[in-house]
């Protein structure tokens, strides 16, 4: 029987830059090194070796920091060591979501049990960067109409890895705007639920820390009920 981490495992190592980008925007494809494709086969071989269909946690897209540099969303090279027991030769990346992140899998139990339910992701599966800093696709129009096409294509692959696809979750209310209307055209989801992106929290709101992450793990936990 064919498993999720078979459907996911060829869709990152194939997947390719776009080639009309805005002037000064680039995306980061750190699929194209071996070192970054041996952890993808680690990772979804180890977490995700089975059909049992989960619920989606989608971003907006990578940073350069965390899945820029790993492929892995939401992980920088230490937290894929320290919390998923993946040995890399990756520098350390200062990345202030996937500290957040990687509290949320600690309170469902490690990253077995967490990515047992759930597969972190984005709309567009690219790191953009501009001036040399991250990037978003909805930061400008041109960029946003640009990779439309992509982010369509990229989440309806994504899809067929095996998706819950009864409720999604989004990260980031303005992310949230670009999700419903993907959603309101395509009908990938039957529901959407929105919590603050982990970068917001860690930067605004970190002395709320705790209530946010109860907010997280009530809201997953509602959605695997």
């Amino acid at each position: 029987m064919e498993t999720f981490a078979d459907r996911a495992i060829p869709y990152y190592l194939n997947l390719s830059e776009p080639t009309s980008l805005p002037p000064g925007v680039s995306a980061l494809n750190p699929y194209r090194q071996p070192d970054v494709q041996a952890i993808v086969r680690a990772f979804y071989s180890r977490f995700f070796a089975d059909p049992t269909p989960r619920v989606y946690i989608l971003g907006i897209n990578p940073g350069r920091f965390g899945a820029g540099v790993t492929g892995i969303s939401f992980t920088t090279p230490q937290n894929l060591q320290k919390y998923c027991g993946i040995d890399n030769n990756l520098p350390p990346t200062p990345e202030l979501s996937s500290r957040f992140v990687y509290q949320i899998v600690e309170a469902f139990g490690g990253a077995e049990a967490f990515y047992g339910r759930f597969f972190l992701t984005s709309l567009f599966p690219l790191a953009l960067v501009k001036g040399g800093k991250n990037y978003n696709f909805y930061d400008d129009k041109a960029t946003t109409a640009t990779l439309w096409p992509d982010i369509v294509s990229a989440v309806r692959q994504q899809l067929t890895f095996g998706c819950n696809r009864n409720v999604a979750v989004c990260l980031g209310r303005k992310n949230e705007a670009f999700l419903q209307k993907l959603n309101q055209q395509h009908g990938f989801f039957g529901r959407i639920v929105t919590l603050d992106h982990p970068r917001y929290i860690l930067q605004y709101r970190s002395r709320d820390m705790d209530s946010y992450v109860d907010t997280y793990v009530r809201t997953l936990a509602d959605c695997i009920l």
